[in-house]
């Protein structure tokens, strides 16, 4: 199944009153579904969440902080974690950032987008993406 159909199929299930749709072409399946009144997870499965203190504490609860700030792919476009392929990433989870600080680049039709902290903060969540595609709106990291 191609990319145009599978967003054809999300487009629909976001314009309509549907909360599930399941659709099998050759080998392959998708699930789309929401909730009633869901717009769009704010949390995608390619989150990792890890207990950076030990405390057992929620990790955006740690040390009483504010929730997480999530920080979003602008644009539709392939992911890149490092500056240069081989070269280490920009962050890693747990690190401490500045804002203005380059978290990601995003290639979109061979224009390379930096994607900056919009805060100073402790990266609580970092997707595991990388070299793949991201749309416009995934969480690509959490700032606590």
């Amino acid at each position: 199944m191609d990319l145009s159909k599978i967003k054809t199929l999300i487009d629909f299930v976001g314009r309509s009153n549907v909360t599930e749709l399941t659709v099998t072409e050759k080998d392959v399946t998708v699930r789309i579904f929401r909730t009633p009144g869901q717009v769009a997870s704010a949390r995608p499965a390619s989150l990792e969440t890890t207990d950076i203190d030990g405390s057992g504490r929620n990790a955006s609860s740690v040390d009483g902080q504010a929730p997480a700030f999530p920080v979003k792919a602008p644009v539709f476009g392939v992911l890149h974690r490092s500056p240069a392929p081989g070269q280490e990433p920009f962050i890693g989870l747990g690190d401490t950032v500045e804002e203005g600080q380059t978290l990601f680049i995003i290639e979109a039709m061979k224009v390379f987008n930096t994607i900056t902290a919009p805060r100073a903060g402790r990266i609580m969540c970092l997707t595991e993406i990388d070299g793949g595609e991201v749309e416009t709106g995934d969480v690509l990291a959490e700032i606590a």
